[in-house]
């Protein structure tokens, strides 16, 4: 199995050094996703509804792109600020973009992000189908 980098010329390239698409095999690896333009790499913010939508938004945007979509996610990782605040409203918005009872494996745990406004970043694997 070989490591793809897909470039995505619809977004201005990160200035750190990451790739938002890694694909291996059928396997789409993103980077974690946050409240951010990322056609402007602009960090929006907001509340935790505002940017569980906007994360998962990106991560729906980089998937397709990929060839992928939101029913192909295997895996998530969501990294938040705070959990108990915050664990409801995020499900709120999470349970939205996944099919009943077809919902990815999933992990949540607590961690601060370095980057100002920011209370959630949520990482997804996901499958090209056959």
């Amino acid at each position: 199995m070989k490591k793809e980098i897909i470039k995505v010329n619809e977004i201005i390239a990160p200035p750190s050094p990451f790739n938002h698409i890694v694909k291996a095999g059928n396997f789409i690896f993103l980077s974690s996703q946050l409240s951010a333009d990322l056609k402007l790499h602009k960090i929006l913010g907001g509340n935790i509804h505002e940017q569980t939508k906007q994360a998962l938004e990106n991560i729906k945007f980089l998937l397709e792109l990929a060839g992928s979509s939101m029913d192909n996610i295997v895996k998530v990782v969501i990294y938040m600020k705070d959990v108990k605040k915050d664990f409801k409203a995020m499900n709120e918005v999470y349970q939205k973009y996944f099919k009943d009872g077809e919902e990815p494996a999933r992990v949540t745990v607590q961690a601060l992000s370095p980057i100002d406004k920011i209370d959630i970043e949520i990482e997804a694997t996901a499958i090209i189908p056959n």
